[in-house]
């Protein structure tokens, strides 16, 4: 029957978790975070308001918690990768001490003097304030690795405030483990009354031994799977079961202590989860494909925990304890300030970063959430309302940390974001960067279709190559230089150097011109994924000869004519920025006969289109017809 009633609570909980991750997409749309929707959610579905998850339920599903708390510090111990770490040691030491001591002693001693004002805590002896005050200190000290990391890609921020934030991200995430560890032992023994001496801090110590040899040994485990060549899927589940498997053994040393010795060996799961991963991460050849295989699990770990843990939640005590979250949100921020004028100062660090080297520290999600699952499921009669405070906390760092930490890096110029496109100025031009056969002979077809064209070249020789086109010579790769051509209305740019130069260009040309179509010669297949990243076009010629030749056999028809080779036939990209098609349907064009289209791409994304598809200002389509109907046509969208 138990087991009947698990698989029951399961298949329900699973039904609700994919719904879950469905609602919290909507919450992304209007710049909530993700977890902020599992977790209302989650709230939703359980015994407060719609009782989809009864509280029977969330006990017998208790060993997914174990399983997310498991595959949480793997990733957090993944991102603990010495060699990334040595350029900026001393700074990342110093601000580690900053925040994690002076966030973790203020807080701390704040929340004991006003206990009596949180209400759950008033009435309480004096042991267990110091207790629940320095497990709220412990809490206040996580931080979000994933968030710092998705963050930094989106900024695509690099520099050494940039290094700083991420080493001390993920120190800090290792050491609030091994801090909660002690507190939760010394909190355990304050509020059972158990006497605090020599015995019990041996014990402390020989537990927290255990835990790093134990973690050592998960390491060398952990390794074995990727030994082999076996499936992806089931090298993550190998994962899953073996983070599982360090709760149980741990619970099981945990009884027969009990048992055999009259008292209990207390393991820290979390603790030999992040050692094993360290392990592996610093001391292995398996690195990378633990990170990836990490990412793959991740979102699904996510949306399981975050709902389960919103499903556990009162909405009334969550309600309750709002404005105490709010109180406490500024303390830890407060704490959180001084910290960072301490390890700047202590480092000597650029001054300018004095007062910003707390902002990208304020993010907190699995870490600190994981760690106030354990005490709510530890401390049953008030766990409950220091979970939702240590939630409500969360969900504001998570709303108010993300912006700050974009802020600090745009302040400290470390941030490579995109240039804003400039608008159209009605004239089709191109730039093309090398001088060559190729080059030439495409600025002839460009000039055939009414397009103006510049060749840029770097060499004195490149002038003697050709006469016909407008001839621009720098002498650098450089943002001056590159400013001087006045790109920022161009509509494409072609690069045809080598791949060195031509990511110097793309780089600067992202950054500071923000032009729509950049089109990048590949010379070398490796370079292709950062040339992605800046969103550029890319043409490797190795391969386009025999995709072009694959598509001449299987669709010849469609190939010549999208290659201009029918000399009545062309096809052409038009941006809609005509007002009056805004919101008409593809079937309501009135397109003249002998003009198709065959695709709309809108933000990025190709869309499925068909004739109720309704255009909006900034779509692309692309179109093929006779060259007198699509010049007429693009006059039309255009204006």
């Amino acid at each position: 029957m138990p087991i009947k009633s698990i698989l029951f609570f399961l298949v329900g909980f699973v039904i609700v978790a994919i719904a879950a991750n469905q609602i919290a997409k909507v919450f992304q749309k209007i710049k909530f975070p993700l977890i902020t929707g599992l977790i209302i959610t989650g709230i939703i579905a359980g015994s407060s308001v719609l009782n989809f998850i009864p509280v029977d339920a969330i006990d017998k599903l208790h060993f997914l918690n174990e399983i997310a708390l498991a595959i949480i510090a793997f990733s957090a111990g993944s991102e603990l990768y010495l060699n990334d770490l040595r350029s900026r040691i001393q700074s990342i030491k110093w601000m580690t001490i900053g925040q994690l001591i002076i966030t973790f002693v203020i807080s701390s001693l704040v929340i004991y003097f006003v206990a009596n004002s949180i209400p759950f805590m008033a009435g309480l002896p004096a042991k267990a304030k110091i207790a629940i005050s320095i497990l709220f200190g412990t809490i206040f000290v996580a931080r979000s690795p994933s968030s710092a990391i998705a963050v930094i890609n989106e900024m695509r921020a690099n520099g050494p405030f940039t290094k700083t934030v991420m080493g001390v991200t993920v120190v800090k995430d290792v050491l609030v483990i091994i801090l909660f560890a002690i507190c939760f032992s010394i909190s355990k023994a304050f509020i059972n009354g158990d006497e605090i001496g020599i015995f019990f801090l041996v014990i402390l110590f020989l537990e927290l031994v255990a835990s790093f040899g134990i973690g050592y040994l998960l390491g060398k485990l952990l390794q074995i799977p990727f030994n082999y060549k076996i499936p992806q899927s089931l090298k993550a589940f190998i994962i899953v079961i073996i983070g599982y498997g360090v709760y149980i053994f741990a619970y099981y040393v945990k009884l027969e202590t009990a048992i055999y010795l009259h008292h209990e060996f207390v393991l820290e799961p979390l603790l030999i989860c992040i050692i094993g991963s360290f392990v592996l991460t610093n001391y292995s050849k398996h690195r990378i494909e633990f990170s990836e295989l990490l990412e793959e699990i991740s979102p699904f770990i996510y949306i399981v925990f975050f709902t389960l843990t919103g499903a556990s939640l009162s909405l009334q005590v969550l309600y309750s304890v709002f404005g105490i979250a709010f109180a406490l949100f500024f303390l830890r921020l407060l704490t959180m300030f001084f910290g960072g004028i301490f390890g700047v100062y202590a480092a000597k660090d650029k001054k300018e970063y004095r007062f910003i080297a707390w902002m990208p520290y304020l993010t907190q999600a699995g870490v600190a959430l994981g760690l106030a699952t354990i005490i709510s499921n530890e401390f049953p009669t008030w766990g409950s309302e220091f979970e939702a405070i240590v939630i409500a906390i969360i969900v504001i760092n998570q709303l108010v940390g993300p912006p700050l930490f974009k802020w600090a890096l745009n302040f400290v110029k470390e941030s490579h974001t995109k240039a804003s496109l400039q608008q159209f100025d009605g004239t089709r031009d191109a730039v093309i960067f090398g001088v060559e056969s190729q080059s030439i002979a495409l600025a002839n077809e460009l000039e055939k279709k009414n397009w103006e064209t510049r060749l840029i070249g770097f060499d004195t020789t490149d002038f003697n190559k050709q006469t016909n086109f407008e001839y621009v010579h720098l002498e650098d790769i450089s943002l001056k230089s590159i400013l001087s051509l006045q790109l920022e209305k161009t509509e494409g740019i072609v690069l045809m150097l080598s791949d060195e130069k031509n990511y110097q260009l793309a780089e600067l040309i992202y950054e500071n011109i923000g032009t729509k179509n950049v089109v990048v010669r590949l010379n070398k297949r490796e370079n292709f994924d950062k040339f992605h990243q800046l969103g550029a076009l890319i043409i490797e010629p190795a391969t386009a000869m025999v995709s072009l030749l694959d598509h001449f056999v299987r669709s010849p028809n469609a190939t010549s004519l999208l290659l201009g080779m029918d000399e009545n036939q062309d096809s052409m990209d038009v941006e809609i920025r005509n007002e009056d098609i805004h919101g008409m349907r593809l079937r309501d064009l009135r397109l003249p006969s002998d003009v198709l289209v065959l695709s709309v791409r809108r933000r990025g994304q190709l869309l499925v289109s068909h004739g109720y598809t309704r255009l909006r200002l900034g779509d692309i389509m692309t179109l093929v017809g006779s060259k007198t109907s699509l010049e007429a046509l693009n006059f039309r969208f255009d204006t």
